[in-house]
């Protein structure tokens, strides 16, 4: 990762902390942009200014250089602008970690939740690779965090809401975004990988409205009500993954130990779909 800049979306907390750590740990600088404000239709607290600027303290503190931008990966004009000033300050692009999402779980959501989570977990990511491809040269690499969702039926019912099937389309489409745009861009030495992870511990699992879809019969269930369910989808013994393990996938990806690796979707979902999949279906 020496001398290397890589791009990270959703940086403020969770998954995308935790990956520009890994990043920079093995020598990457930074370019962390998150939203850091609250979407309405979802329903558990998003990231705040703070988040972004803890993310940025611990960056520098293993002595790499950070760029932090607020905006929303919905808004192309400010993540233009976020990914420009990014560049122009840390002097290039390598690295883009498509990782902003959002998964709003519950009946009482409306509508419109299942495009708002579309237009973030899909059209987010079309935006940050729309506006950082133009940074990239060959060697460069592209990774998607998707879901292991995306292998997954479709969680439609009237328990999980429309935030539900809005993810599980989202993480569908963004599997086959991958593979497509792996095939695009390989003749021009640009990669492009996806990692599946499972149940992850972070907010977007830890939150009321996914709690109360597994334990109903609860008025305020708790995470010990709630980790065995979690912990079933697994096939290892493990209730919730913790984020550090999916950026040791995210750094593989991104890394030139994979250099001849594209077009691939990297499962970090502790065995959960080896209950579903068939054998003999590609990762």
């Amino acid at each position: 990762m020496a001398g290397k800049v890589a791009l990270i979306t959703g940086a403020a907390r969770g998954q995308g902390r935790s990956h520009a750590l890994r990043l920079a740990r093995d020598g990457a600088d930074i370019i962390a942009v998150d939203i850091c404000a609250q979407i309405p239709t979802v329903n558990y607290e998003l990231s705040t200014p703070d988040d972004l600027a803890e993310t940025a303290t611990l960056v520098e503190a293993l002595g790499r250089r950070i760029v932090t931008r607020v905006a929303d990966v919905r808004d192309r004009g400010a993540l233009q602008t976020a990914i420009d000033e990014g560049v122009a300050e840390l002097g290039g692009l390598d690295i883009v970690v498509a990782n902003a999402g959002i998964s709003p779980v519950g009946a009482d959501r409306p509508p419109v939740t299942w495009l708002n989570t579309a237009s973030v977990n899909l059209g987010g990511v079309i935006n940050t690779l729309e506006l950082s491809l133009p940074h990239l040269s060959s060697g460069a690499s592209i990774v998607c965090v998707g879901s292991m969702a995306a292998f997954m039926e479709s969680f439609e019912s009237r328990e999980a809401g429309f935030g539900a099937s809005g993810y599980s389309f989202s993480k569908r489409a963004i599997a086959r975004l991958v593979n497509d745009l792996a095939r695009s861009l390989a003749p021009q030495g640009i990669r492009v990988n996806a990692v599946h992870p499972g149940n992850i511990d972070t907010p977007m699992v830890h939150n009321s409205g996914l709690y109360h879809l597994f334990r109903p019969d609860l008025e305020e269930p708790k995470y010990d009500d709630v980790k065995d369910v979690f912990g079933a989808f697994h096939l290892l013994p493990v209730d919730v993954i913790p984020p550090e393990e999916v950026s040791e996938a995210v750094f593989y990806l991104a890394s030139d130990a994979s250099k001849y690796v594209t077009g691939q979707q990297l499962r970090v979902e502790a065995g959960a779909l080896l209950k579903t999949l068939p054998a003999g279906v590609p990762d």
